[in-house]
């Protein structure tokens, strides 16, 4: 990066300049960036101090003694509401008298923003400008009530007298009353003249106008506050314990209700719920499950119900019959709470244990000696992981039975629940009960710590002992431990970021002041660090500089709008739907087993494999179960994109790839990086090979054998597929004959051309036609015969090589009835004219040798001819006689018969038959070569791949006919992975070993361009392998690649969750307030420690951009 690269650009400075002070002062607009009339700035310092002026009439009167506080409140509040309203009903009138003019677009929208043309001080354009109105006018009227109740709450707090009784000083009053009132204009400015944008701006648009609230409603409850003392609170708190002591008397009903309402709020009520009226759905229709996979999932589904139910019936009796039978003194250390509690810490301790030998670092630090350390293949992964996954049974037994019930032991027998319940001992024992399942660990770690502080003071007049129940101790250990960890991951995170600063070369001149600055008032840095984390708020470092800031509070998913609905889909985004199953699986046993941590909502993961990225972000926790995101990051690597990915890359090397002479416990060399590794997960998903091809597809004996494979591939694709289209019709007729069936459309191999990809464009509907040469990079094309020059029309061919490249656009299928698909033919047809195939009918002139004939006969369009019949006779002695027999004695389709080898022999001597093969599989070998019979070359290779053919009087006779031209071009590409194949793995020895090598083809592969649609399909249902043949023009060679599905190990990372937060804060802060949307902004460059490109590609869109987004995923743990 250069380090020349701003903060902002130019114009962009100025535009922040110009809103910043707008959003300091709450709305009013004092740098224009053009010359204003002064009335301009004058009307806008009349309405901000508008509200002051109203207050200032109660407060005078209050004052003299003529009104009372209240009444002074009141009359404030009545004039302000009487002013919002006015204003609101002055703009409407104003922009019902506004005329629209369409002006001319403009390139600089920003300087557009600011353009105005003021006429008169009161003109419907002043208005419109400074008071824009509101989109709904719920909110009109809502506005105004609030303004009035802000202002009056306002004028009653700044009493001055009020002020002085509660300071006792009169330089305070001054000051308060200035810098309160101050506060309340801006307040009040923003609610019903002008609201200036947030910095805490949250999402692109503000349907409900949610913005102009946030400033009214923060003195509104800061002045409610301080006004109401404690009445509200003791109100509240009167209120709830007579309710809870009249509703539920009994305190073993109190104890029995928190522990089953504790165990039901913490399961996926949502999934339960579903499954269950799905079931219960079904049951009603009377449908049953066909096939095996619902019918598990169904049975899985009860069995869930079941043990959710005995697991709750467990709990109730244990709390029920603890609490009624057991002792009570607390005081003792041999005390039954006591011993329960002695085995928490063991329990702990041994979960702890078996948590962290899953991972491959202890600590994120100690490389764990447990784990495997070379990992190449699944297969020996799961050989050395074997202990670990017996280990991890054991761990999710503990964790997941043991440990809620023995703390459920420890809750039953204190002596808090056997008095009178106060609203404490119901809140806080309400938690308690619920976190027993909803977060085990660390409802485990909570009590432990409290059962270890009870035995370690014994002194009773200790605050902690005498005023805290064990519920309130419980759920203030709850607020310091996760205070704890976001204090940790915060400064963790602003230690990285001054790291990242000063080791960044290109920009360390800039950067040192702001490094040495924070290392002078680390103590306030500190402070901003505690505060943000006591606000659970992300810690947002400007720029991703070391100049850091309290982020405003956001939820933990962090961006608005529901979870996996948006997303940049591109051609790429397939190969994540393919994983996303299996990933799912594979996570559901790591995190079962501990291998990623402790789980917890917000908690960020990044996987790796090949050039796939994947983002994995935990939405929700609760018992067995965990609700996740997966997004899927670009393949296609951009510069800053790969230096990141490159040190993941090390970052992984260095924990999974260490030689096994290595040190024992060696050390993370990463440790400062946000990414520490976890585990590695076996996924079944596509590797990704790509070849050069040079040497095999330009060699001269390649290509002349290519000719002769092309014509015996050619004739086993037809003869495969009339082979299939005979059995189904004899389906057909089988099912008509029994009155079952009305009408059946048969599945041809392709009965149109392949629908085209966003990346294709049509290749047959322009006007030109690259040449045909050599020269992959050919001119237009131009067919020459004797003096006539015909270009022809419809084929436009692609970037040569690309594996986009173009392939036959649409043709039209016409009608073909029923009759003529499902009749039998026992005829030979001679050619027809072509204008008038549909209106005269084929007379018959030669009937089949054999009866059994048809059921290999070529559909009756398939049977003209479009050759010269000599030329047809000169190219037939290319036919393989030989192969054809061979390949109809391996046909399926006589089987059935009686004489199954008698009636092939008939039909291998019928000469129509094989007259009609011989015509349409050299019409279609014309086509594809062209009238010359001479060696392709490896630019005529790559073209017809792509679906171009060169232009003959067979190819026009061919686009008539979908399923032949399909056909034809399947046969090309299959003939060419032939070639490779023999040039790579040896020639061909026999027949049969021809026949299964076309047979693993149809069955195993899909060989096409990656464009295609039935590329993406092929993906999706998962074919074992695909293969796309493509040209690098910047190398000048031929590329292969092959996509290959196999069981392989995605490398699974745990990031630093709140560095994620901060950067995110910042991306949402700087591309929706600043607007700084320039692609080469500093705070988007690549940097080894942050990753701060692919946390900002892994952001919502639209300021992220994930080509794959899931839906919420829904992962069981036991």
């Amino acid at each position: 990066m250069s380090p020349d690269v701003p903060l902002l650009n130019d114009y962009k400075q100025d535009f922040f300049l110009k809103r910043f002070p707008q959003t300091v002062l709450g709305g009013p607009r004092f740098n224009l960036g053009h010359c204003a009339p002064p009335y301009i700035y004058v009307n806008q310092i009349i309405l901000f101090l508008m509200p002051w002026v109203l207050g200032g009439i109660g407060t005078l009167l209050y004052q003299l003694g003529i009104l009372e506080d209240y009444y002074t409140a009141a009359l404030s509040g009545g004039l302000m509401l009487f002013t919002a309203f006015v204003i609101q009903f002055t703009s409407l009138y104003a922009r019902s008298r506004w005329v629209t003019v369409e002006r001319m677009l403009t390139t600089d929208i920003l300087a557009e923003e600011d353009e105005h043309e003021f006429t008169s001080c009161a003109g419907a354009e002043t208005i419109k400008f400074l008071i824009p109105g509101k989109k709904h006018t719920a909110n009109t009227v809502f506005h105004s009530f609030l303004a009035g109740l802000v202002c009056g709450l306002g004028t009653w707090y700044l009493l001055p007298n009020r002020i002085t009784l509660l300071y006792s000083s009169a330089g305070g009053t001054v000051l308060l009353f200035f810098f309160g009132w101050m506060t309340l204009c801006i307040g009040e400015y923003s609610l019903i003249v002008n609201t200036a944008t947030e910095t805490a701006t949250f999402q692109t648009q503000d349907t409900y106008e949610i913005t102009p609230l946030m400033r009214p409603l923060y003195i509104f409850f800061f002045v409610s506050i301080d006004l109401a003392h404690r009445l509200l609170i003791m109100f509240i708190i009167s209120t709830g314990t007579a309710v809870t002591s009249y509703f539920i008397p009994s305190t073993v009903g109190v104890v029995l209700f928190m522990t089953g309402l504790g165990f039901l709020l913490s399961l996926n009520l949502s999934e339960i719920v579903f499954g269950f009226k799905h079931s219960v759905t079904g049951h009603r229709v009377g449908t049953k499950s066909k096939a095996l996979p619902n019918g598990l999932a169904k049975q899985f589904a009860w069995k869930e119900y079941l043990f959710y139910s005995i697991v709750l019936v467990l709990a109730l009796l244990e709390t029920g019959l603890l609490h009624h039978f057991a002792g009570f003194s607390q005081n003792s250390k041999n005390s039954p709470q006591a011993i329960v509690g002695y085995i928490l810490m063991i329990l702990f301790i041994i979960l702890w244990i078996l948590k962290e030998i899953q991972s491959v670092y202890i600590f994120g630090i100690f490389r764990n000696p447990i784990y495997p350390k070379h990992v190449q293949t699944v297969t020996l992964f799961l050989e050395k992981q074997t202990k670990l996954m017996k280990i991890g049974v054991v761990r999710r037994i503990l964790i997941n039975l043991v440990s809620p019930f023995a703390m459920i032991a420890f809750l039953s027998l204190d002596s808090s629940l056997q008095g009178l319940h106060s609203v404490s001992v119901s809140i806080g024992f309400t938690r308690a009960f619920r976190m027993v399942w909803q977060n085990t660990e660390n409802a485990l770690l909570e009590t432990v710590i409290v059962s270890s502080v009870h035995l370690l003071i014994s002194n009773t007049d200790i605050w902690w002992n005498r005023n805290l129940d064990t519920g309130i101790r419980l759920l203030l250990v709850g607020i310091m431990r996760d205070r704890l960890i976001q204090f940790i991951s915060k400064l963790q995170f602003a230690v990285t970021v001054l790291l990242a600063s000063w080791t960044e070369k290109k920009r360390r001149k800039s950067t040192t002041t702001l490094c040495v600055l924070n290392i002078v008032f680390s103590p306030f840095v500190l402070v901003f660090i505690v505060f943000s984390a006591l606000l659970s708020s992300p810690l947002l470092p400007l720029f991703t500089l070391p100049l850091f800031l309290v982020g405003f509070p956001r939820p933990i998913q962090s961006w608005p709008g529901v979870v996996g609905t948006t997303a940049c889909v591109c051609a790429d985004t397939v190969y994540y739907y393919q994983m996303v199953p299996s990933l799912n699986t594979a996570l559901q046993s790591a995190m079962a087993a501990g291998s990623l941590g402790l789980l917890l909502p917000g908690s960020h993961y990044l996987g790796r494999f090949q050039d796939r990225l994947i983002w994995i972000m935990i939405l929700e926790c609760g018992y067995t179960y965990c609700c996740i995101n997966i997004k899927g990051l670009e393949l296609q690597e951009t510069s800053c994109h790969t230096a990141e990915a490159r040190r993941v890359d090390e970052v992984f090397e260095g924990a999974f790839e260490q030689e096994e002479y290595a040190r024992v416990c060696s050390i993370n060399e990463h440790f400062g990086n946000v990414l520490t590794p976890c585990t590695v997960l076996p996924v079944k998903l596509y590797s990704d090979a790509r070849n050069v091809l040079s040497g095999i597809i330009d060699s001269h004996d390649n290509l002349k054998e290519f000719k002769g494979d092309l014509v015996k591939v050619l004739v086993w694709i037809l003869l495969q597929y009339c082979s299939r289209r005979s059995n189904m019709q004899e389906n057909v007729h089988k099912t008509e004959n029994k009155g079952k069936a009305s009408l059946i459309i048969l599945p041809p191999l392709n009965t149109s051309p392949q629908t085209e990809s966003p990346e294709d464009t049509d290749s047959l509907n322009s006007e030109n036609l690259d040449d045909w040469s050599d020269d992959v990079f050919g001119e237009e094309a131009t067919i020459k015969k004797g003096k006539e020059e015909k270009v022809l029309s419809g084929i436009n061919l692609p970037i040569p090589g690309s594996v986009e490249s173009q392939r036959v656009g649409k043709h039209s299928t016409g009608t073909v009835t029923g009759n003529s698909l499902y009749q039998a033919v026992a005829l030979g047809y001679p050619a027809t004219d072509k204008g008038k195939q549909e209106a005269v009918a084929y007379i018959p002139l030669m009937e089949f040798s054999c009866s059994h004939s048809h059921l290999l006969s070529l559909p009756e369009e398939w049977i003209s001819n479009c050759l010269p019949n000599s030329k047809v006779k000169e190219m037939s002695s290319l036919f393989p006689e030989d192969w054809y027999h061979f390949v109809l004695r391996q046909l399926e389709c006589f089987h059935s018969e009686e004489n199954a080898s008698n009636v092939v022999e008939e039909i291998a001597k019928d000469r129509v038959l094989k007259d009609f093969y011989v015509q349409a599989v050299m019409t279609c070998y014309f086509s594809l070569f062209g009238v010359d019979n001479m060696i392709p070359s490896p630019g005529h290779i790559l073209r017809v791949y792509s679906g171009v053919f060169p232009w003959s009087l067979a190819l026009d006779w061919l686009t008539e006919k979908p399923e032949l031209f399909q056909l034809a071009l399947k046969a090309f590409r299959y003939t060419l992975k032939l070639m490779i194949d023999k040039a790579s793995l040896g020639p061909i020895e026999d027949f049969k070993e021809l026949t299964n090598c076309l047979e693993e083809y149809e069955s195993d592969w899909y060989i096409g361009l990656v464009s295609d649609e039935k590329w993406k399909e092929a993906i999706l249902q998962e074919k074992p392998y695909l293969f796309s043949l493509g040209y690098d023009p910047n190398m000048g060679v031929y590329t292969g690649r092959v996509l290959t599905l196999q069981e392989l190990l995605i490398q699974v990372g745990k990031l630093n969750a709140e560095a994620v937060r901060g950067q995110w804060a910042n991306l949402s802060w700087e591309l929706l307030y600043a607007t700084n949307d320039d692609e080469e902004r500093y705070s988007i460059q690549a940097h080894p420690l942050l990753l701060r490109n692919l946390t900002v590609q892994a952001a919502d869109p639209p300021l992220g951009y994930p080509i794959y987004s899931s839906k919420p995923l829904h992962i069981h743990l036991f």
